[in-house]
């Protein structure tokens, strides 16, 4: 014969208000079934998984506004590219090019970069050019090494194919070799790389939705089985199933709602930490959205733990409530 005292729930059952029509639990009393037991290890699993889903979602994010900001410092730049001909030439194209373009509809402002600048930026690939204060090629070969001349240009709109063809067209006929780009031809490779990286951060939601519902649905099959006796028991004082499933629903969404908590934690010390080094990319909007996330941001990240506490109590509730159907 059962015997409440031989199982050791003579406290946990005075707490009980038998009543068939209407079973419920005093309040604050002492847990029929521990959250602990319930929970299982659903805190550990949603913490980490949350952790790594947010330091990617916030890298993504991150990385869309340091192209989106790259993208608007960059419009509307052309670079005029005159590479190939003798140095005198290229020269004399370079000044043709500034004469022609001067004063155009639709150029704001245009400069041609001067020998030093120009040996600047190839410097990191060719190292020194020996270049005297004048900028005279002090040593190298000409006929081996020749200077791109470069030339800036600032358009009033946007730098689309139409701009680009109607500058071509203005310097055909007196630079023939002059390359027209649109500086924002380097960012393509740049935003698939960002898109890749968006894709990555949305696989990982959905890997911390899998493993959410696998935890979850686990605890909660091991819960039940270590406590069958207890809710065989509430059933016959006039529990039912909806609300055993509300014991575990309210486990399953504090264990979560903790778990995703310390790892939204962790994650935000991760980020406040890569958030300097990603503002060492240099001054200007991009360096400035670099260095933190906009306000709409952290509420998107902030969604995901909750979703993860959401998730967890609602597989809690259903994993229950399916296997006490099979148990009847």
């Amino acid at each position: 014969m059962w015997s409440p005292g031989r199982h050791g729930l003579r406290t946990r059952l005075s707490s009980l208000n038998v009543d068939p029509a209407r079973w419920s639990l005093r309040a604050g009393s002492d847990p029929i079934i521990k959250q602990r037991a319930i929970a299982g290890p659903v805190p550990w699993v949603i913490a980490i998984m949350t952790a790594l889903t947010v330091i990617a979602a916030a890298g993504g994010l991150a990385l869309g506004s340091i192209a989106a900001a790259a993208g608007q410092e960059l419009a509307g730049g052309v670079t005029v590219q005159i590479a190939g001909p003798p140095e005198a030439e290229a020269a004399r194209q370079a000044q043709a090019v500034v004469n022609a373009l001067s004063g155009s509809d639709g150029v704001e402002t245009l400069r041609r970069l001067p020998p030093g600048e120009r040996a600047a930026l190839i410097e990191p690939w060719l190292g020194e050019l020996g270049l005297d204060e004048n900028g005279a090629d002090g040593g190298a070969d000409d006929s081996l090494l020749v200077l791109p001349e470069l030339i800036e240009v600032q358009l009033s709109g946007p730098a689309d194919p139409a701009a680009l063809e109607g500058l071509r067209a203005r310097i055909a006929g007196t630079a023939p070799d002059a390359l027209v780009n649109a500086d924002t031809g380097w960012l393509a490779p740049v935003g698939q790389a960002i898109e890749a990286m968006q894709w990555l951060a949305l696989a990982l939601v959905g890997l911390l939705a899998l493993a959410t519902l696998a935890a979850v649905l686990l605890a909660s099959r091991s819960a039940l089985a270590a406590n069958r006796d207890i809710i065989e028991l509430m059933h016959l004082l006039g529990a039912a199933d909806r609300q055993v499933a509300q014991l575990f629903q309210r486990a399953a969404m504090v264990g979560a709602g903790i778990g995703g908590a310390a790892g939204f934690v962790v994650a935000v010390v991760v980020i406040a930490g890569l958030g300097g080094r990603f503002t060492a990319l240099g001054p200007g909007a991009a360096g400035e959205a670099a260095g933190g996330l906009h306000p709409l941001h952290w509420l998107l990240l902030a969604l995901i733990p909750a979703m993860a506490t959401a998730l967890a109590a609602v597989t809690a509730r259903l994993t229950v409530l399916a296997t006490l159907r099979r148990m009847v």
